[in-house]
């Protein structure tokens, strides 16, 4: 792991910061949604996050702040549900490195991947992922340290 920064685990005083993040990484994506759609995401992230607190890492870098990882036990491998950087803090090695431990300690990976983020899916394709679904806005890929397909 990269010694610039490290993982805590939330509390109940990050559930504002991780709403932040969650509503950030999901509507700089999926744009052109109506509002009732809008307040229906938020509704759910504002619900969803508060249960799942302990779940949640916080990425700290110099005593700041500046992002969060969320992983779930997914079928046979694990689930990247939220990888989240200030973004101030990417294109830094930051996600790289952090990705690089995540596959190197579990053989399955799956991750959803906004097909407009362009940078984290070349990234996720360049560290091995592979497409396994699309919806009209996403891909699901899986990493398999098994099969290199």
């Amino acid at each position: 792991m990269n010694k610039d920064y490290k993982l805590e685990s939330a509390t109940k005083d990050d559930i504002e910061l991780l709403i932040s993040y969650k509503l950030a990484s999901i509507l700089d994506y999926a744009k052109d949604l109506p509002p009732k759609e809008v307040e229906k995401i938020t509704n759910y992230v504002k619900t969803t996050i508060p249960t799942q607190i302990n779940e949640y890492e916080i990425i700290i870098i110099d005593n700041q702040k500046v992002g969060c990882l969320l992983l779930e036990k997914y079928e046979d491998g694990i689930l990247l549900n939220e990888l989240y950087l200030d973004k101030n803090y990417r294109r830094k090695g930051i996600g790289t490195n952090l990705l690089n431990h995540i596959l190197s300690n579990n053989s399955k990976v799956y991750l959803w991947v906004y097909k407009e983020n362009t940078p984290a899916l070349n990234l996720y394709k360049k560290l091995g992922f592979k497409i396994k679904e699309r919806t009209k806005t996403r891909y699901f890929m899986q990493y398999d340290k098994n099969c290199k397909l």
